[in-house]
């Protein structure tokens, strides 16, 4: 069973879609949560796209609650942008956002839970364009990629100090986000017929990212490390249907 009871876990992205799931299901599993997220929530307000944000956030939970044991990147924005159309300004800000912002957490809990000498989960929210990616997602697809190389190196680097790190790769959510985005671009009836073309004929939905996310954070799932479990209704690699 993921029982989070006694524990304190830092969820960024809180104030909505993937986020609020994980937080919701870090609730019911016993663990005091603090949320981030630049929009207003009832924990930490911070835009992670500033270079000071992390290390102001980690600073922040460890003031409210007294210790960190757990974190979950899920914040990240998806701005599109392809080799032949990006810039440096959409560069720039995926980066900061995907995968800066996630390092430095990353490493504030890391010193955090060592200089407590307490053991510690963190859970990344990845995505399965980390595999590749569709061309107007370039960006995005490499600071996915990117952060599930830093989910596996501190996995290994970071075991010896019982710190646990793993990865979800996660596919197609029909988040308040994504369908806010479809419905402004191909009417509300696109996004609804593309998940019942789905092979469950619907999508993976928030709640069961965030079931994933709290086994990880559990001692459920101990002692994996270093793994980023793949969350869609395909497999990488297979040929298409």
């Amino acid at each position: 069973m993921s029982d989070l009871s006694g524990k304190v876990v830092l969820v960024t992205g809180a104030a909505r879609g993937i986020g609020a799931a994980i937080v919701a299901a870090c609730e019911r599993a016993g663990a005091g949560v603090i949320g981030v997220d630049r929009d207003p929530c009832s924990g930490i307000e911070a835009d992670l796209a500033e270079p000071d944000a992390p290390e102001r956030v980690m600073a922040e939970a460890i003031a409210q609650a007294g210790r960190v044991d757990g974190l979950v990147n899920a914040a990240g924005i998806t701005t599109r942008a392809s080799f032949e159309d990006a810039d440096v300004a959409r560069f720039d800000a995926l980066v900061a956002v995907n995968f800066r912002a996630p390092f430095f957490l990353m490493a504030g809990l890391i010193r955090h839970l060592k200089g407590r000498g307490a053991p510690g989960a963190i859970v990344n929210i990845q995505s399965m364009n980390a595999h590749c990616g569709v061309p107007d997602l370039a960006i995005y697809a490499g600071t996915k990629g990117g952060l599930q190389t830093l989910t596996k190196n501190a996995a290994q680097h970071h075991m010896a100090d019982r710190i646990r790190v793993n990865g979800i790769n996660l596919g197609w959510v029909a988040t308040e986000t994504e369908a806010a985005l479809h419905a402004a671009e191909k009417g509300p009836e696109w996004l609804a017929a593309q998940g019942e073309a789905q092979p469950l004929g619907r999508f993976v939905t928030a709640e069961e990212c965030a079931a994933q996310a709290v086994w990880l954070l559990s001692d459920a799932s101990a002692p994996m490390t270093g793994v980023c479990v793949d969350l869609e209704q395909w497999v990488a690699g297979a040929p298409p249907c």
